[in-house]
C-alpha cells in the first residue's frame, strides 16, 4: 500500500505545529526546574504540555524528558 505524497505534504505543518508545543512545554519546564526531583521536574512537565494542548505525548517520552531534566541542574531560579 503506498501513500500519496500530497497526504504527508497536507499533514506536516499539524505535525510541526504539535512539535513546537511540546518543545515549548520542555523548554519552559527545563527552564524552571531543571536539576530538580524528578517526581516534581515530571508533575511540571505535564502541566506544562496540558497548558500547551500537547498531552498526548507518550507517557515513555514524557519521563525521559522528565529525568533528564531532573539530572540536568541548569535551573533559571534554582
Amino acid at each position: 500500500m503506498t501513500t500519496d505524497p500530497s497526504e504527508y505534504d497536507k499533514s506536516m505543518p499539524a505535525v510541526v505545529a504539535y512539535l513546537a508545543k511540546v518543545e515549548r512545554a520542555v523548554d519552559r519546564t527545563r527552564a524552571s526546574y531543571g536539576g530538580r526531583p524528578y517526581a516534581e521536574v515530571h508533575q511540571a512537565l505535564v502541566e506544562a504540555l496540558q497548558a500547551e494542548d500537547a498531552q498526548r505525548v507518550e507517557p515513555l517520552v514524557v519521563e525521559r524528558f522528565a529525568r533528564q531534566i531532573s539530572d540536568t541542574g541548569d535551573s533559571v531560579d534554582g
